[in-house]
C-alpha cells in the first residue's frame, strides 16, 4: 500500500519507503481529494483550485498536461488517481494517508501522541503560495487539525500519568496556545500538572532541573497587564534554540535555558510565544525567513554559543532590526549555576523590550496586506540586480496603497533609488532625489525608526555631502545601536569619509551581529579593505558574495594591485559585461570620496585592470 504524507513535505513512498515520483500538483491533488467528500471532482473543479487565479481556458490546459504527466508514470488499475475523461478521484483504499491519525480509535492518549508529532510540522508545508484556493484550503485543514487536536487534549489530559504523559499534555497544550493565548480551559490543564508552583506559569512539571520559581520581574509584568487582547492582534514571537560555533561544550544546557525562558513568557497575556517545538523547526528550516514570515512573527530571540558565551539578540523581523544584544560568559562548570538568574534577565529584558516597542509597531500586524507587500519588496532587495531592485520598488509601492503612513516602505523605496543608483554607475542624481524625498517621508512618519535616518545618510553620502551623511547615520545608530543594517550603512560612509581604518573595524561589527551577512556588507569590507592597501582580504570579501557581480569592479582593481593580471582581467570582463557605458573618469567624478588619494589609488587599480 502506497502512504501520503501530508505534514510537512507532500510526499508518496511505496510500502519499502522509498519515493514515488509523482509531480508536485498530483500529490496536492491527492491531498486536497482525500478532504474532499467522496474523494472525487470533475477535471473543471480540480482546475479550479490548483490555478484558481488563471482563466478557466489555462487552467484547463494545465490540468490536461498534469494529466499527461500522471499517466506517464502510472496509468493502472491500481493507480491512486484514477482519472477519467470528467473526473478525478482518489482511490482512498490503496493508500493511507498520515492525517488519518485525527481519527483513528484508540486510547486518547495514544492518539494525543501520535498527532502532536504530525502538527510539529506544518500542514502541506512544502506547498508554496500558489493560489487563493489552495491557500484558503490549507488555512481551513489546519483550523480542522487544531480543533481535533484541542478535543484530543482535553479527553486525553484527565489520564495523564507520569512524566512522558506529562511532557506530551504540556506540549500539546503548548502548542496550541501558541496560536490562541487566550484559551483558559488549557492554561487550566496546565496549571493542574504536577510540578507547577505558580497558578500562572505555564510549565513542564517533569523537569527535574527546571527551578519553579517565577523570576519576580514576569510575574509583576503578568500582574500589569489589563485585559488580554484578541490572539489575531497579539505580538509574536519566537526564541529560537541557540546554535554553536565550532566544538563547544554545554550546547544541551544552553538549549534547556532557552526553552525554560520560552515557557516563563508564556504567562505573559499579551504576548503570544511560539512553542519551542516550532522553534526548533524553525531553526532547521533553509529559508527561515519565510517559515517566519508565513507565521506572522513579529520578533524572534536569536542565539549563539561560543567559547565566548552565550550571545542572544531580540530582533524585530519586518525591518531586521536588533533592538537588543548581549553576551553571558558561559562555561560547562558555571552555566548550571547562572541558569536562572541569565533566565531572569532574558524573561524581564524580552518582556520589557516588546512593551517598549510593540505600541509603535501595532499598525503592521493590524494590516496584513500591507506588511506582506512590504515583506515582498524586503526578500528583492537581497540582490542587487536591476529587476530585483525594481519588482521591490512596485512591491514597496503596493504596501503604501494600503498603509499611506507605513514608514518602513518609504525607508525600502529610497533604498531601491540608491542602489539603481549604485548598479547603473550612471550618476542619475534624479534617482538620488527621489530617495532623499522618500528618506525624508519615512523620517517624518517615525522619527524613532532608525531606518529613515540611515536611508538619509545613504542618500547624503551619493550626493557628496559626506558630513550630513555622518550626521544622519551617527543619529540612526543611536537610536539603534545594535541594528546591523545601519551599522553596515556608517562604515560604508567612513570610507568614503576617508576613514577606511575605522570603516571596518565598524562593518566587522556588523557581520558579527548578522553573520550571514548581505552581500553589501562584504562589499563594504571589500571597499575598506582596497583603501588599506589589504588587497588579498579585499578579494577574499568579494569571492565571500553569493552574487559578485556588484563588486566585479573593486575585485579587478585589486587583483590588479598585486599583480594579478588574469584574474583582474577575468573580473573586468564580467563588469564590463554588466555596464559596457562604464566610464572611469565619469565613474570617479560622481563617486563622494572626501579625499583626492581615494580617488587616486582607486582610479589606479581600475586603469591597472584594464578598464
Amino acid at each position: 500500500m502506497l502512504r501520503l504524507q501530508t505534514f510537512g513535505e507532500l510526499r508518496l513512498t511505496d510500502e519499502a519507503g522509498n519515493a514515488v515520483g509523482y509531480p508536485a500538483k498530483a500529490l496536492l491533488t491527492m491531498a486536497y481529494l482525500f478532504t474532499c467528500k467522496g474523494h472525487a471532482l470533475t477535471r473543471q473543479e480540480v482546475a479550479a483550485f490548483l490555478w484558481s487565479d488563471a482563466e478557466p481556458d489555462q487552467a484547463g490546459l494545465n490540468l490536461r498536461k498534469l494529466i499527461s504527466r500522471i499517466r506517464q508514470i502510472d496509468d493502472s488499475e491500481a493507480a491512486p488517481l484514477k482519472i477519467t475523461s470528467a473526473s478525478i478521484e482518489l482511490q482512498a483504499h490503496l493508500l493511507s494517508v498520515d492525517v488519518e491519525i485525527f481519527d483513528e480509535a484508540m486510547p486518547p492518549m495514544e492518539r494525543l501522541k501520535a498527532s502532536s508529532g504530525l502538527l510539529q510540522r506544518d500542514f502541506a508545508g512544502n506547498v508554496r503560495s500558489a493560489s487563493k484556493a489552495i491557500d484558503s484550503w490549507i488555512a481551513r485543514e489546519q483550523r480542522s487539525h487544531r480543533v481535533k487536536f484541542r478535543q484530543m487534549l482535553l479527553e486525553a489530559a484527565p489520564s495523564a500519568q507520569g512524566a512522558d504523559d506529562y511532557r506530551t499534555v504540556s506540549g500539546a497544550a503548548l502548542q496550541l496556545l501558541d496560536q490562541d493565548p487566550s484559551d483558559e480551559p488549557l492554561r487550566a490543564i496546565l496549571r493542574a500538572l504536577p510540578g507547577v508552583a505558580d497558578p500562572d506559569v505555564l510549565s513542564l512539571g517533569d523537569r527535574q532541573t527546571r527551578n519553579d520559581v517565577v523570576p519576580a520581574e514576569v510575574q509583576n509584568a503578568n500582574r500589569r497587564e489589563t485585559e488580554p487582547r484578541p490572539a489575531s492582534s497579539l505580538p509574536r514571537l519566537v526564541l529560537l534554540p541557540p546554535t554553536s560555533q565550532g566544538s563547544v561544550v554545554g550546547l544541551s544546557l544552553a538549549g534547556a535555558l532557552i526553552e525554560d525562558v520560552t515557557i516563563e513568557l508564556c504567562a505573559l497575556r499579551n504576548i503570544s510565544i511560539v512553542a519551542p517545538h516550532t522553534a526548533e523547526q524553525i531553526r532547521r528550516d533553509s529559508d527561515k525567513a519565510a517559515v517566519i514570515a508565513r507565521h506572522s512573527i513579529s520578533y524572534l530571540l536569536d542565539t549563539r554559543l561560543s567559547g565566548e558565551g552565550l550571545y542572544a539578540q531580540l530582533v524585530y523581523f519586518p525591518t531586521d532590526e536588533i533592538i537588543w544584544a548581549t553576551r553571558f560568559p558561559m562555561t560547562a562548570a558555571t552555566l548550571p549555576t547562572q541558569r536562572r538568574l541569565i533566565a531572569e534577565h532574558l524573561s524581564s529584558s524580552v518582556a520589557d523590550e516588546l512593551a517598549r516597542n510593540e505600541h509603535a509597531r501595532l499598525s503592521l500586524e493590524a494590516n496584513p496586506r500591507c506588511y506582506h507587500a512590504y515583506l515582498v519588496g524586503a526578500s528583492l532587495m537581497g540582490k542587487l540586480t536591476l529587476p530585483h531592485i525594481r519588482r521591490a520598488r512596485a512591491a514597496f509601492k503596493e504596501a503604501l496603497k494600503y498603509d499611506q503612513d507605513f514608514s518602513p516602505a518609504f525607508t525600502g523605496l529610497a533604498r531601491t533609488y540608491t542602489s539603481e543608483w549604485l548598479v547603473t554607475a550612471q550618476g542619475n542624481e534624479e534617482l538620488l532625489g527621489l530617495a532623499e524625498q522618500n528618506a525624508l517621508k519615512a523620517i517624518e512618519r517615525d522619527d524613532a525608526f532608525a531606518s529613515g535616518y540611515r536611508e538619509l545618510g545613504v542618500t547624503k553620502l551619493y550626493l557628496g555631502d559626506v558630513d550630513e551623511s555622518m550626521a544622519a547615520l551617527s543619529h540612526a545608530e543611536e537610536l539603534s545601536p545594535h541594528f546591523a543594517d545601519v551599522i553596515y550603512s556608517h562604515a560604508d560612509t567612513l570610507v568614503h569619509a576617508s576613514r577606511p581604518k575605522e570603516a571596518l573595524t565598524k562593518i566587522q561589527k556588523a557581520i558579527s551581529l548578522n553573520p550571514l551577512s548581505p552581500d553589501s556588507y562584504l562589499w563594504c569590507a571589500a571597499g575598506a579593505s582596497y583603501f588599506l592597501e589589504q588587497y588579498d582580504d579585499a578579494i577574499a570579501y568579494v569571492e565571500a558574495m553569493k552574487d559578485k557581480a556588484p563588486a566585479h569592479r573593486i575585485a579587478a582593481a585589486s587583483c590588479a594591485m598585486i599583480g594579478d593580471r588574469k584574474r583582474a582581467q577575468f573580473y573586468r570582463q564580467r563588469a564590463e559585461t554588466l555596464n559596457p557605458v562604464f566610464d572611469v573618469e565619469k565613474w570617479l567624478s560622481v563617486v563622494p570620496f572626501k579625499e583626492q588619494w581615494q580617488k587616486d589609488l582607486y582610479r589606479e587599480g581600475l586603469l591597472k585592470a584594464g578598464f
